[in-house]
């Protein structure tokens, strides 16, 4: 059945490629050889307070304290991990799982010999009997989403539907079945930080060998969080990115950095210290010098924020998740000082 399995991946990726992400999202769901959706289907829910919360693949996020704005965006990981491209959560009752499977195996298209291996598991008690009428209030089949960007990995969740009774967790032996932890690695994907573009002074020009400040609005820089939970279950996880540090990256070998090693770091809840009047002949806590002029161009000034990650949940759980950063590039003028012989 692999092969099964490979020729719906293809189509799959070809129906994406050809239609509208719902209907890409609608036929994933019916060509998954164990009658998995790995859905990604999304709706969003106004609270009396006026944030909405998210749901995306069985679980619910609220991201009422994210980042906002235009220029907000999403961590990139400082090591090679990533949050579950693909994860399982509850989704059917066991009349709803009959009312998903049945017409399937009635129009055939699955063909016999699976659709039987489909009635002995979840009608002929292998391990299911009757889609577990008699557990209902009790506990739900649990089936695969995917993250409605499609990373890579999307397809790696391939375990059948399978049955968690309430108060129970996922078995242990199956990966991404949401946890608190998982929840929290799901959160961090949908973490939103303000963007980077720092205050410089001088702000339109600089001029070669003087020092040029640079800092970030304090009030845009404070931790952000969100929320993923499974109501359904009572497992929840939050996800808190704190600001650590900015990396002053000049965009030229022809520069200096303050400090030497451009990584600004945070003090007393700032990065980096505004110019004021009288500051001229201080050296800048967090800022650069340009040591050649950028001529008729600019130099690509980068700036780039480490927030630090960590996560409470249900139950007392918590932990740390990597770091992750999130930059900007602007436009720096250089010129030469100019002086006039008489």
């Amino acid at each position: 059945m692999p092969a099964v399995r490979n020729s719906a991946r293809v189509i799959t990726i070809l129906t994406l490629v050809c239609c509208s992400v719902f209907a890409a999202q609608t036929a994933f769901a019916k060509r998954d050889k164990y009658g998995n959706n790995g859905d990604s289907q999304q709706s969003a829910n106004a609270g009396k307070d006026g944030t909405v919360s998210v749901t995306v693949g069985g679980v619910v996020f609220d991201r009422s304290k994210n980042g906002s704005g235009n220029s907000a965006g999403a961590l990139t990981s400082t090591t090679s991990w990533s949050p579950p491209p693909c994860w399982y959560a509850p989704k059917y009752t066991p009349d709803q799982l009959k009312k998903y499977l049945e017409p399937t195996w009635e129009a055939g298209s699955t063909g016999y010999e699976w659709d039987a291996k489909q009635r002995d598991r979840y009608v002929n008690g292998h391990p299911y009997k009757d889609f577990n009428k008699d557990k209902t209030g009790k506990g739900y089949f649990w089936d695969s989403f995917v993250n409605k960007d499609f990373p890579p990995g999307w397809d790696s969740c391939e375990e059948p539907i399978f049955w968690v009774d309430q108060g129970d967790p996922p078995p242990a032996n199956i990966k991404n079945a949401v946890t608190p932890k998982v929840l929290a690695e799901l959160a961090y994907a949908e973490i939103r930080v303000p963007g980077t573009k720092v205050t410089l002074a001088p702000a339109n020009q600089t001029k070669v060998n003087l020092p040029t400040w640079a800092w970030l609005d304090a009030a845009d820089f404070k931790p952000v969080s969100v929320t993923a939970s499974v109501p359904v279950i009572g497992v929840t996880a939050t996800a808190t990115a704190r600001p650590t540090s900015l990396r002053i990256e000049p965009g030229t070998k022809d520069a200096e950095t303050y400090p030497a090693s451009g990584v600004c770091p945070i003090d007393n809840g700032r990065i980096g210290e505004p110019y004021a009047k009288g500051k001229a002949d201080r050296t800048p806590a967090c800022g650069v010098r340009y040591l050649r002029s950028s001529g008729n161009g600019t130099y690509p000034l980068q700036a780039t924020v480490t927030w630090e990650i960590d996560w409470t949940g249900s139950g007392g759980a918590s932990g740390d998740l990597p770091d992750g950063t999130f930059g900007a590039t602007q436009d720096v003028v250089v010129q030469e000082i100019q002086a006039v012989n008489r």
